[in-house]
């Protein structure tokens, strides 16, 4: 984003590394001004766009630490993008599981912990799991087998969530959940997680949550809202019900989705592209001011693509590929983006052929700031890019969900609720 425009895009664009207070502290004003600036409640003052611009300069480590106010364990992690959101608002995670060795070396690139990556949670007894205040989990959404419960009843080998999930990794948060007993849990999955199996999947997680003695607050949640990309995906808040925490989706920031287009996220070919020296030269040669041409598609690749979506237009089908230039806001980036990146595709003029986006753009795309890492292959990047989340909409919940896990906190909260009656 162009940090000569709006001070609210700036602020935007420092709350993606930055903490409320952290950012009221650097510009001596209180988390209450920020928060009403950030909601649009009062204008941002175009006088402080020098001090944030500063901000986004400062290479300081020490700005983007402080003393964690709350504890998280980060199961099923893959590069760590709900993580980053939550250690945003002070949250100190002391407990991941990834299970891909590829996943691991990007998340111990980007994050420094006391604690090794656990690799198969089946594996780890949650009796083993440190303390912690918040579970967070993207986990994956697996079949859930209905045959053989009544049998397991009638032998009284199980009963609850233990008979209708065993066998499933949402098994896992459910065991971990009635031992550990946290404050609070975020879980993400597909969009169509509600709707699987004629909605029994969702019955049952939902169900074996309260069993477990937590209220739930689930919505589907775009990535539009803060990328250039349609990303929706159902997000699962959870409190203890005995703490009797008044959640609600309308204390969670959304801004109107468009206010952020694919130009905002693509390199630079007008000499203002960042040198990052962890990329150096990998995505973007900056000696020609131009992406790097392994990422145009070959003459024989664009063909294919243009001849498959001719085939299935002409049967009334919608199968293709997504062309996109910099005012679009793309499709959902995918896992198998590395195939042939036809989900999206970047027009670069008449007679030359579309492009994939690099890696970085990729990060970009999931709202990750560009001194997050990545150390593998492009392959393994579009990879794990493709399976992460967006990481301002974690980032944003958040900031409503951090507030009620302290009694000292929820007078504080609840005068934010009124603000936004």
């Amino acid at each position: 984003m162009n940090t000569d425009s709006h001070p609210l895009e700036l602020l935007m664009l420092a709350r993606t590394r930055f903490t409320q207070q952290q950012i009221a502290s650097f510009l001596g004003k209180n988390v209450k001004t920020v928060w009403r600036w950030e909601k649009r409640k009062t204008p941002c003052p175009p006088m402080l766009k020098p001090a944030l611009r500063e901000l986004l300069n400062s290479t300081s480590r020490q700005m983007t630490h402080t003393p964690s106010s709350f504890t998280f364990i980060d199961l099923f992690a893959g590069i760590g993008g709900i993580r980053k959101g939550f250690e945003l608002q002070g949250g100190r995670c002391v407990f991941t599981s990834e299970w891909d060795t590829y996943a691991q070396k990007t998340y111990k690139e980007n994050f420094i912990d006391d604690h090794e990556i656990n690799g198969d949670i089946t594996k780890v007894e949650a009796d083993g799991i440190p303390d912690h205040d918040v579970l967070l989990a993207g986990f994956p959404c697996q079949p859930f087998s209905i045959a053989g419960v009544s049998k397991k009843n009638a032998l009284g080998r199980a009963h609850g969530f233990a008979c209708d999930t065993q066998g499933t990794l949402f098994f896992d948060i459910c065991r971990i959940l009635e031992v550990k007993r946290p404050k609070a849990f975020l879980l993400e999955n597909v969009k169509n997680l509600m709707s699987h199996d004629k909605g029994r999947t969702w019955e049952i997680i939902k169900n074996s949550l309260i069993e477990l003695g937590y209220d739930i607050f689930p919505k589907v949640v775009d990535g539009a809202h803060f990328v250039p990309q349609h990303r929706e995906r159902i997000l699962i808040v959870g409190y203890r019900r005995e703490d009797q925490i008044p959640f609600s989706w309308d204390q969670v920031y959304l801004p109107p989705k468009g206010n952020m287009i694919l130009g905002d996220i693509l390199h630079r070919e007008d000499g203002k592209e960042p040198f990052l020296e962890w990329d150096g030269d990998r995505f973007f040669n900056h000696g020609e001011n131009r992406v790097q041409s392994k990422y145009t598609l070959t003459p024989k690749l664009w063909a294919y693509l243009q001849s498959y979506a001719e085939k299935h237009r002409a049967k009334g089908n919608g199968f293709g590929y997504g062309l996109v230039n910099h005012q679009s806001v793309t499709r959902t980036l995918s896992a198998r983006y590395y195939k042939d990146g036809s989900e999206i595709l970047v027009y670069q003029g008449e007679g030359v052929n579309p492009r994939r986006l690099t890696p970085r753009e990729c990060a970009r795309l999931m709202g990750l700031p560009d001194t997050f890492r990545i150390p593998v292959s492009d392959t393994r990047a579009y990879k794990q890019f493709g399976n992460s989340v967006v990481m301002p909409v974690m980032r944003e919940v958040a900031v409503a969900m951090v507030p009620f896990l302290f009694e000292e906190n929820q007078g504080f909260q609840l005068e934010m609720e009124s603000l936004t009656a």
